[in-house]
């Protein structure tokens, strides 16, 4: 009866979607208060439905229901219990239950916290989130219905995929969701402000905790998901460019964009048609990776197998949304009045830079990821664009918003002196310039890649001290900064040591691959590696040949790794576990590859030393806080009087 139940309340959830979805905004544009209220209710009530629904696939997971088919395919009952609550979105449709579950939990939250926003504003935002909530919806009754029973049911399940049977993974959707379908919260604010006509500062100052909340959670999202892959892969990357990193990346770019775009409509009510416009292209770059992750298009440890039924479904609805929001910004932007005026170096002329080269850099991901697909489609062959084209195109496309990074904030409104930013900032570059010319040569010898990452790393990072500086003078005191400011700077002090992680692990990590039996020992990056052979050890729902490797350094011994092979039950199929042993400044990792004889005495074995690469996740992190500290600022907790004459509002610490 559970699965039966779930199915149910998610028709009744849809119900409430529709009418969420479309008597607010009739009562929006007629001025019927009674229409409008019937905007938060119905959005709650959603999300407690989708919420009895999502509980009900869960409890069907813990309790090893194999009649619904669902989970026979995605579970197995030696899995351990804290896989099968994660095995609930471990599925296309249990993953897609998960969005609309978070969906859900976002216009919530816009109901609860939106009190002191006029009410035609509040039932359009959560109108149009009830309309995408409705094609979620019917994506999942119509072609993905997670209550599917099967009859017979199956005897035992087919096991969770083992790649996702790791801790990491446990966080990471639910972060990715939380930042992808948080953009549906800007987007929502835009087609509102589109259809109000209202497009001004108090619309920007609304939004922009909204869109820097979901920006966080998704940097949180990104970084889960490079941090996983490194552990849980065994071939040692963090990133591989694969096309379900590429569309997680690519909404992150726009969102980027978004969020500093924002700032300028607020403080100075210019770039309006630019902030909405990037507003619709975030979440719609959200919904293509949704495409394409569920279409069966791609190929990836990250993708969902499906038929293309779906892959059409989604499709349709992408050109639903994307062509409903395009055209009504084409009829809107004409209208849209500029703000003040500012010259070309100025801090608005910096953003918009600033965003231009984001917005390009984005361009070439969103290329390099659709090439491929659009050549197979075409007949044309099949290609495969990899890291060497990212690379040699993203890279020197990003090293000027980075160099932007730090004039930006530095920078006046309307106006500045470049004579006098020069003079401001001379010691800076040639600190900068020195550091990434020297550094490498203390290393291993001169490289343009590492010169040009640690001079960027090393700019960021004195002129984020140069802004406190400057903010003192007026100030007096740090506590006296807003949070704005000091989330922005957070965030760019975290992208700078990001840069410098970046720069280190790449140009100067060190692997070998040999051939060890027991006894054998090799040497890397000073260190002595001394294989000890394999044990045989169950698991919970695999067998494991566990390996022991020494490691040791000028005779002592440091510490001791197991890194495993595991063939899993229910599959058969093989998975290597890395084991690594990390600190600050380095990590010592290694993998074991596949057994070479008979008795497996003699085994291929993969080492890796890498430099500073936690630096990377540590620079991620202080983006999470920056990001969730600049959401929290005063000015976003103060309740905006709804008879207050929006435009003109001030920003501090924008």
């Amino acid at each position: 009866m559970i699965p039966e139940l779930g199915h149910f309340v998610l028709i009744v959830a849809l119900l409430l979607a529709l009418i969420q979805g479309i008597l607010p905004l009739i009562g929006a544009q007629r001025g019927n208060t009674a229409l409008m209220a019937l905007a938060r209710p119905a959005a709650q009530g959603q999300f407690v439905f989708v919420a009895i629904a999502y509980a009900c696939l869960t409890y069907s997971f813990l309790t090893n229901d194999f009649s619904v088919e669902n989970v026979a395919r995605n579970s197995f009952s030696q899995l351990p219990e804290v896989y099968r609550i994660t095995a609930t979105w471990g599925s296309h449709e249990g993953s897609l239950l998960l969005w609309v579950l978070m969906l859900g939990f976002w216009t919530t939250a816009v109901s609860v916290f939106s009190r002191h926003l006029p009410d035609d504003m509040v039932a359009r935002v959560i109108g149009v989130m009830g309309l995408i909530s409705v094609g979620f919806l019917a994506f999942l009754l119509v072609t993905s219905n997670p209550f599917d029973r099967l009859l017979p049911a199956a005897a035992d399940g087919r096991d969770m995929n083992p790649l996702l049977q790791d801790w990491g993974m446990i966080i990471h959707p639910p972060m990715l969701y939380m930042g992808y379908v948080g953009f549906a919260v800007a987007f929502a604010f835009a087609i509102a402000a589109l259809i109000s006509g209202k497009l001004d500062a108090a619309w920007a100052r609304w939004s922009r905790p909204w869109t820097t909340v979901a920006w966080a959670f998704l940097t949180f999202g990104i970084a889960l998901g490079s941090w996983w892959a490194y552990r849980e892969l065994g071939w040692g990357g963090w990133w591989f460019w694969d096309p379900t990193e590429n569309a997680s990346f690519m909404p992150w770019l726009a969102g980027t964009a978004l969020i500093h775009s924002l700032a300028v409509t607020e403080k100075r009510g210019a770039f309006k048609a630019w902030t909405v416009l990037l507003a619709l292209t975030a979440f719609s770059l959200s919904l293509l990776g949704t495409f394409l992750v569920r279409s069966g298009v791609l190929s990836s440890v990250h993708a969902f197998a499906t038929d293309p039924a779906r892959g059409a479904f989604i499709l349709a609805f992408l050109a639903v949304v994307i062509g409903g929001s395009l055209t009504l910004y084409a009829w809107r932007a004409p209208k849209m009045l500029t703000g003040g005026p500012f010259t070309w170096f100025s801090r608005e002329a910096m953003l918009l830079a600033n965003n231009v080269v984001l917005l390009a850099a984005m361009g070439s991901v969103l290329l390099g990821t659709l090439y491929p697909l659009l050549m197979d489609a075409l007949g044309m062959g099949k290609i495969s664009v990899g890291p060497p084209y990212f690379n040699a195109v993203f890279v020197p496309v990003m090293a000027p918003a980075l160099f932007l990074m730090g004039v930006g904030p530095l920078a006046r409104w309307k106006g500045d002196s470049l004579p006098d930013m020069v003079a401001r900032l001379k010691w800076a570059l040639a600190i900068s310039v020195a550091t990434g010319l020297l550094l490498p040569l203390t290393l291993k010898g001169f490289n343009p890649w590492a010169t040009l990452g640690f001079t960027l790393s090393a700019w960021i990072l004195l002129t984020v001290l140069i802004g406190f500086r400057e903010r003192l003078k007026h100030s007096g005191r740090l506590a006296n900064l807003p949070r704005g400011y000091w989330g922005m700077q957070l965030a760019h002090l975290g992208m700078a040591w990001g840069v410098a992680g970046i720069t280190l692990v790449a140009n100067y990590q060190q692997e070998i691959d040999v051939r060890m039996k027991v006894g054998d020992h090799t040497s890397l990056a000073g260190y002595t590696f001394t294989f000890q052979g394999t044990t045989e050890e169950p698991g919970p729902n695999y067998r494991v040949a566990k390996g022991t490797v020494e490691v040791s350094k000028e005779g002592k011994q440091l510490f001791v790794l197991h890194p495993e092979k595991r063939i899993y039950n229910a599959s058969g199929m093989p998975m290597t576990e890395a084991d690594i042993h990390p600190n600050f400044f380095r990590d010592v990792y290694v993998a074991l590859g596949e057994p070479l004889d008979e008795d497996a005495k003699t085994w291929a074995v993969r080492i890796f030393h890498k430099p500073f690469i936690n630096w990377l996740w540590l620079g991620a992190l202080l983006m999470v806080i920056g990001g969730f500290m600049a959401a929290s600022d005063r000015r976003y907790r103060i309740a905006v009087k709804k008879s207050e004459a929006p435009a003109g509002a001030a920003a501090q610490g924008a």
